[in-house]
């Protein structure tokens, strides 16, 4: 007969005390976040922002009813999650204080685990809250290209494609294919998304560089290890009145047959269109649309987000200019590796963060990696 070892009631009231610490604890962080966030300017912004979407001048506008949406759904967002977790830790805390009266092993379980979810949930608020750049609250545009290796690198940007869909859908990002260039025999040799979402950028700008896999190469009958590299490049989408004139004499347009996926009529005209800005190199196309025009007006509006961004960072001085995302798709220049043979393991150089749940990282478990990187940039900012 098997029996369970209970606590004696000192050990009982310490366990509470304990959690009770950990709830005051979680409490401050909290408090302290929302002068971080500063939750009454955000809830009064939306206020302002739903009496404009009230005005029937803007529902004739629909290019400012969706400038004013984006923008609600970013501060909604941020107040939302911040009251959620400020009742759930109030809550807990109430537990506590109530277990602390009368011990009871099974609510001692259930505050055991909301402890564990709302710190969980403060990690993820702090690393939002280091996102205050300019353009971190954007919706952003994500390019991706095979690199060195031929068909391993395509397959390989096909798989890091499907890390970024699956980690934008777990996100609650919605997301779009603007282009797609399909490899001669496997995956992708280029592929441009839209992925919409409170933050997009601000994550996923953490991404940008070169990424390299080794693994047993399943295009190869002598079954030999291959190493294979893709690049990943993000900038933030901007609002369609930013103040970049983009000179008709500074443009390159091309138009051709689109790719891949999409229908019929896409895949059969000469719809999809390429723009390469001349003076800064920047090159950016869309195929999605049905028509040359709708696909030419989206190209124009990567090129000017592109170029914006470049701006600011210009203005802001920062190290990682915009050409950093484009290095040299080859041995040494990774900003992380993932190694499937001849063991388990992604580590990401910048961080020296790694994993060997390669698996989990590659259906887009890119959480740890992001919130490390982030992280480290705040305490390098604050160590100059």
């Amino acid at each position: 007969m098997i029996s369970f070892r209970r606590d004696s009631p000192c050990q009982s009231k310490q366990k509470c005390l304990t959690s009770k610490l950990r709830c005051t604890k979680c409490k401050v962080k909290l408090l302290n976040f929302g002068g971080t966030f500063d939750i009454s300017a955000k809830e009064k912004r939306i206020e302002e922002l739903k009496n404009a979407s009230q005005n029937p001048n803007v529902w004739n506008d629909h290019s400012e009813m969706q400038k004013i949406n984006q923008e609600m759904a970013i501060h909604q967002k941020v107040v939302e999650q911040w009251q959620s977790l400020h009742q759930k830790v109030e809550d807990s805390l109430v537990l506590a204080e109530m277990l602390l009266e009368e011990p009871d092993e099974n609510e001692f379980l259930v505050l055991k685990e909301d402890l564990v979810k709302n710190e969980k949930f403060i990690e993820q608020l702090e690393v939002q809250s280091f996102l205050s750049g300019e353009l971190d609250p954007n919706s952003c545009y994500l390019s991706i290209n095979s690199g060195a290796g031929g068909t391993e690198a395509c397959d390989w940007a096909g798989m890091i494609y499907r890390m970024y869909v699956r980690y934008a859908e777990q996100q609650g990002f919605k997301v779009e294919v603007l282009s797609m260039a399909d490899g001669d025999e496997a995956g992708i040799k280029s592929a441009t998304l839209s992925i919409q979402g409170p933050y997009a950028y601000g994550f996923l700008k953490a991404e940008n560089g070169v990424h390299r896999l080794v693994r047993i190469s399943p295009f190869d009958s002598n079954a030999k290890r291959h190493t294979s590299f893709a690049s990943v490049f993000c900038w933030a989408e901007v609002n369609d009145d930013i103040d970049i004139e983009v000179k008709d004499e500074d443009i390159k347009v091309d138009t051709y047959r689109a790719s891949g996926a999409g229908g019929q009529h896409i895949n059969t005209t000469d719809s999809a269109v390429r723009i390469t800005h001349i003076p800064s190199g920047v090159i950016v196309q869309c195929q999605n649309q049905r028509s040359q025009h709708a696909n030419r007006d989206t190209a124009m509006k990567m090129l000017k987000a592109a170029l914006y961004e470049k701006e600011v960072e210009r203005r802001n001085k920062e190290k990682d200019s915009i050409e950093s995302g484009k290095m040299a798709n080859e041995w040494g220049s990774q900003i992380r590796s993932y190694v499937l043979h001849p063991y388990q393991m992604v580590k990401d150089h910048r961080t020296n963060f790694e994993t060997s749940k390669t698996g989990a990282v590659l259906d887009g478990g890119l959480d740890p990696f992001i919130e490390t990187f982030l992280k480290s940039q705040v305490t390098k900012s604050e160590g100059q």
